[in-house]
C-alpha cells in the first residue's frame, strides 16, 4: 500500500467522490486506470506536477492501492489525538488492503469525538470507537464496486 504525500495527490483523490460515510469519517476514492496511463504515454511525475494539465493519473506513478489520512485540527485539537486516529486509519486500511481496488483513497475525519465521553486523547475507549467506525467505513467501501468514471459518448443527430 502506497501513502499519499503531496497536496495534489490528496486533492485528486478527494475529487474522485465519496464512497462511504460514517458519523465521524468519510472515505473518498479516485479509481486509477493503469491502461489509460500506458496508452496515453503519461509519465509519472513528482510533487510539482499539474493535475489540470497532465491528468490525475500522472500523480500516481504506481498502479496500487494508495491511502491518505486527513485529520484536521478543527475536529481533533490535540496532536496526540490526531496521530492516534491516523495510526488507526492506517492499521485498519492494512487489514482491507487485499479487498480494496487499485485506487487512491483518502479517509477524512469530518466530525469531532466528544471530549466529555473520551477524556484522554489516547484512551482505549477512543481507540476502540475509532477502530469500530473505520471497520464499518472500509467494510461498506469494499462491498461497493469501484467503477472508473468514463464520460458518456456524445450523441450524434442523424
Amino acid at each position: 500500500m502506497q501513502r499519499l504525500k503531496t497536496r495534489p495527490q490528496f486533492q485528486a483523490a478527494m475529487a474522485g467522490g465519496t464512497v462511504s460515510r460514517t458519523a465521524h469519517f468519510a472515505l473518498h476514492r479516485l479509481v486509477l486506470d493503469a491502461e489509460k496511463a500506458v496508452v496515453t504515454g503519461i509519465a509519472p511525475t513528482g510533487p510539482d506536477s499539474l493535475p489540470s494539465v497532465q491528468g490525475s493519473q500522472a500523480l500516481f506513478g504506481v498502479s496500487d492501492v494508495w491511502l491518505g489520512a486527513m485529520v484536521p485540527k478543527r475536529w481533533a485539537r490535540r496532536a496526540v489525538t490526531r496521530n492516534t486516529i491516523k495510526r488507526q486509519i492506517h492499521a485498519v486500511a492494512a487489514l482491507f488492503e487485499a479487498r480494496l481496488p487499485q485506487a487512491a483513497h483518502v479517509v477524512r475525519l469530518r466530525a469531532t469525538f466528544d471530549r466529555k465521553q473520551f477524556l484522554s486523547a489516547t484512551s482505549d475507549p477512543l481507540k476502540q470507537a475509532v477502530r469500530a467506525e473505520l471497520l464499518q467505513l472500509f467494510g461498506h467501501a469494499t462491498r461497493r464496486p469501484a467503477v472508473a468514471q468514463v464520460p458518456a459518448p456524445a450523441q450524434v443527430a442523424p
